[in-house]
């Protein structure tokens, strides 16, 4: 029999060292993961048992047993499941969340001195197995997949790398063996495994018996209630029993931000057991990722990747739902199509949106949690789901200029003033950002909230909205508003400011043509500002063209994407745009007003966090203005 030494992968090595050593506080969870693993197989074996009579075997009754060995210090927890062949020891258990390696690496390190964090992390990279080394000096594991002929034994120290060879020994589903280090006797004790059981795996539908096998007229027990969590009546599950079930599905530790358990009957009948979790997991935003929720038939798990359950902007939902209304035969393809699934979605979906209604009116600080953690994932429902569009933006939260505090769009509709028509709002890749643009001067002085759009989507399902309440969707940096009829109820007072402006724009004609002949293509039109305070340029996007974060969005994922041109907007009452229309009354300041009309332009980029369009020039004029106002001595 030839022996086959394999290395860990360098990483998976690095996780190992971290697992083994530093990463976990309670060493018990190891058998959580060992018997949430054999419940899974289980689970598997079940569902393929269904077409596959290879697999199916009636007989057998499904259950998870763990054996002790007190004189030889060895414990082994095995099940009749599915089983591994080769080519599944060497994956599952030879290389760690392969997908997910760097980011567990990066979470271990910024959560190093947070130890509340390390039971979550375990469900959320799939690393589980290795907690068996926090108690073992060595692991051995023989496993036959159900089907084949063929079984393997995986051996490690959890140190270097693992050997892998055939094995002639009879086995049906998988069998892990712990040799124990000295200091880990505690998981020998019948009272201490059975508490454990009884804390982490009471849900599992399976049993866990418990057999003393060096003991003479030893009898097997059975440590857990080995029932269906979401079969029993919710009256008689503690919160402790749901947070475990949860952390068993690899939705965290702890406490849910929101737990629903229900049992629905009707035209469709259906139970689901949904969370969501208190933190969001670290691959939220991979494009890749997708809903998964498990979908259960008749108490047999059908599959973990049925995305027709729940839209993808409910993605961050962690649960099951269990039906008797589809055929158990059903393959994972029809299910996409299926018109029980497509009811049940419906049903459920509006179940979970009127629950987070319900938490964001009757807890506040509850629901701030779950938009910091989710807002941005729900957001991208109202760019997909125009169904319930209505329903999505009641529940959308916003910060404003005002403040960093969230508001609902009809909060924002009662501070309103009274002549104002449209939602205001300013996008940017951060808060910061935004309160640093000039476009927010006029508003300040008018004490009109502007609404702090600064997630990617935001720019996708603004434009399709439109409106809220039949009040327009209006960015501040597109198109030219005018918000003096906004605070202004004397008609007379409209329109001797409206005198004033005609006469100022009189007064700039010249100047304004200077710098349109300096900037030229680079600029759509410049024009007076009427809502700039402070600052004396800002660039603002035409009416009809893209949106200045949509067009910063572009960029991003096309360097060679230029945009429209822009218009600039001076500010006629600064004092630097006077000074510069003064001095065009002398011919031979005329470069002046040129060189300082593009520093005002490239500072407009710039407050945009964009590069100069020509740095050498910008950098020469730039140096010029210095040596003036710094004179030699």
């Amino acid at each position: 029999m030839t022996n086959m030494s394999n290395k860990f992968e360098a990483d998976t090595g690095k996780i190992l060292d971290i697992v083994i050593n530093s990463l976990y506080s309670e060493r018990e969870i190891f058998l959580r993961e060992l018997v949430s693993n054999a419940s899974d197989a289980l689970d598997k074996r079940k569902y393929l048992g269904l077409t596959d009579k290879k697999i199916n075997n009636s007989s057998d009754v499904s259950e998870i047993k763990i054996e002790v060995n007190n004189k030889e210090k060895i414990l082994t927890i095995s099940d009749n499941g599915i089983g591994m062949n080769e080519e599944d020891l060497k994956s599952s258990l030879g290389t760690i969340a392969r997908s997910g390696t760097k980011a567990f690496l990066e979470q271990v390190a910024s959560n190093s001195k947070d130890k509340k964090s390390d039971m979550s992390m375990i469900g959320q990279f799939g690393v589980g197995f290795y907690a068996s080394f926090m108690v073992a000096d060595s692991v051995e594991v023989v496993s036959k997949k159900a089907g084949e002929e063929q079984a393997w034994k995986w051996s490690s120290d959890g140190k270097t790398g693992f050997d892998l060879v055939k094995t002639d020994k009879e086995i049906a589903g998988t069998s892990i063996t712990l040799k124990l280090k000295k200091d880990a006797k505690e998981f020998l004790e019948e009272t201490r495994l059975q508490f454990v059981v009884r804390k982490y795996s009471d849900h599992i539908s399976y049993p866990v018996k418990l057999l003393e096998i060096d003991k003479k007229d030893a009898k097997e027990k059975t440590l857990n209630e080995a029932s269906a969590l979401w079969t029993r009546p919710s009256k008689d599950i503690t919160e402790e029993q749901y947070q475990e079930f949860f952390s068993h599905i690899g939705a965290g530790f702890g406490k849910p931000l929101l737990t629903m358990h229900n049992n629905t009957e009707g035209t469709i009948s259906y139970t689901n057991l949904i969370c969501i979790p208190s933190t969001r997991p670290f691959d939220l935003f991979n494009p890749d990722r997708k809903s998964s929720l498990k979908l259960y038939i008749n108490r047999v798990f059908i599959t973990d990747k049925c995305d027709a359950l729940v839209p993808s902007y409910l993605r961050f939902i962690k649960g099951l739902v269990d039906t008797q209304d589809i055929d158990l035969n059903v393959s994972r393809e029809m299910l996409q199509n299926n018109p029980a699934v497509s009811k049940i979605s419906k049903s459920l979906v509006g179940k979970i949106l009127r629950e987070l209604k319900k938490v964001s009116e009757k807890n506040v600080d509850g629901y701030k949690s779950f938009w910091k953690e989710y807002g941005a994932v729900l957001k991208e429902g109202l760019y997909e789901d125009a169904e319930r569009k209505e329903t999505l933006l009641d529940l959308c939260r916003f910060s404003t200029n005002e403040n960093d505090e969230i508001m609902s769009l009809s909060s924002y509709l009662e501070k309103m003033p009274e002549n104002q028509k449209d939602i205001y709002y300013i996008s940017a890749e951060t808060r910061s950002q935004a309160l640093a643009s000039p476009h927010l001067e006029g508003f300040k002085s008018k004490n009109i909230p502007v609404l702090i759009m600064t997630d990617a989507i935001d720019q996708f399902w603004l434009p399709m909205i439109g409106t809220f309440k039949d009040k327009k969707f209006t960015s501040i940096t597109q198109g030219q508003i005018n918000l003096d009829d906004l605070d202004e109820k004397n008609k007379d007072k409209k329109s001797e400011n409206k005198d004033q402006k005609e006469k100022q724009a009189k007064e700039f004609v010249d100047l304004i043509a200077q710098m349109k002949v300096v900037l030229g293509e680079q600029v759509k039109d410049i024009r007076l500002s009427s809502n700039l305070t402070d600052s004396p340029v800002c660039l603002v996007a035409d009416d009809g063209d893209m949106d200045i974060a949509m067009e910063q969005l572009m960029a991003q994922r096309d360097a060679n994407y230029k945009g429209a041109p822009r218009i600039l907007e001076i500010n006629g009452d600064h004092t630097l745009i006077k000074n510069m229309k003064s001095l065009l009354s002398k011919k031979e300041n005329n470069d002046l007003v040129s060189d300082a009309g593009t520093l005002l332009f490239e500072q407009a980029r710039l407050l945009e966090g964009k590069m100069p369009a020509d740095p050498a020039q910008f950098s020469k004029i730039m140096n010029q203005f210095l040596l003036k106002a710094i004179p030699t001595q």
